[in-house]
């Protein structure tokens, strides 16, 4: 019996103790801090791919011709930051796309992220689920703050509402609050796949709480310890979920909005939640191929014993023959 058809099997009688699933985060709502008459823009962000390939992408924009790309310090090539060829309003329409699958826009209608969305299939590598994509995404909205009487005018993050710096520049600052959003997607889709994986072997602890012979193979085993395997090794050493970027070491005004903007998205918090998750699983598939290697060993013992009884057999009948045959002469 296959795997699949054996989970099938056992779902329907599944008790309802069950792995506690993962619930949606609430989004913060805006306050009332800032004046009701002050215009507010949304920041959107998706991770739509394990990665992107930029360096195509920024050929493909240019080909495109709607978006021209904006000047970034030499040291972050492992971002694209493009500002929209054509204003709508007075407020730019941008967006940040990270190298290792994300994309955060900024003042981008709900429409033109689509279009985005789907020209950027051309340059993923394994897309991530559509359906997911579009259910894991992270909101924001952002305001630009009015300088006080005090002189006051730093661009802050305060209760989840970004508030910029109305004077300058604020790509940098943009960047960084669309780093931590980007970290913040991408773990949401980790959290998901996690989820389906859990879905997926619920059913052996069952089978084993009831004592079943559990039917799955080693191959089924190693294939399934490799899953959260790869998963961890995503989150614990390909990312940046447990440190803090290079390119913050020197810049503290930025590392400040980045650890605040994951403070907020309770990134910190999630990872740890999420690698303990994957702790117990990783002790599930030890103990279940523990098992399957002891099985097979008793299989083993079992049938050396079969061979030497069969051996033992051949001689004792080749004894008598020869005593028969001596008594006989």
């Amino acid at each position: 019996m296959s795997l699949s058809n054996v989970q099938d099997h056992v779902q329907s009688k599944v008790s309802p103790l069950q792995a506690k699933k993962r619930v949606t985060r609430k989004k913060i709502s805006l306050t009332a801090e800032a004046d009701s008459t002050q215009d507010w823009w949304s920041v959107v962000a998706y991770s739509t791919a394990e990665e992107y390939d930029l360096s195509d992408l920024i050929d493909g924009l240019k080909r495109q011709g709607l978006y021209q790309q904006s000047a970034m310090p030499e040291d972050m090539n492992d971002v694209l930051h493009v500002c929209a060829k054509y204003q709508v309003d007075k407020e730019p329409r941008e967006a940040y796309f990270f190298s290792e699958g994300s994309v955060v826009f900024w003042n981008v209608p709900e429409i033109e992220q689509q279009a985005v969305l789907k020209f950027l299939k051309a340059y993923e590598t394994n897309s991530y689920e559509e359906s997911i994509v579009s259910e894991e995404k992270e909101v924001m909205e952002y305001l630009y703050t009015e300088k006080s009487t005090r002189g006051s005018n730093k661009t802050r993050l305060i209760n989840g509402q970004i508030m910029l710096n109305s004077e300058g520049s604020t790509d940098l600052e943009k960047y960084a609050f669309s780093n931590g959003l980007a970290l913040s997607v991408k773990l949401a889709i980790w959290e998901a796949s996690l989820e389906k994986y859990v879905d997926s072997i619920d059913w052996i602890t069952e089978e084993m709480k009831i004592g079943k012979k559990i039917s799955i193979t080693r191959d089924q085993v190693f294939q399934k310890s490799g899953e959260i395997f790869a998963l961890r090794h995503l989150i614990n050493l390909c990312s940046d979920l447990l440190d803090t970027p290079d390119f913050y070491w020197d810049k503290q005004n930025l590392e400040a909005l980045y650890h605040k903007t994951c403070n907020h998205l309770s990134v910190t918090k999630r990872t740890k939640v999420l690698n303990e998750k994957i702790n117990h699983c990783c002790e599930l598939m030890e103990l279940l191929s523990g098992h399957l290697n002891d099985r097979h060993h008793v299989r083993l013992e079992l049938m050396i014993i079969a061979l030497i009884m069969v051996e033992v057999g051949f001689e004792v009948l080749h004894f008598a023959r020869n005593l028969l045959e001596t008594g006989g002469s």
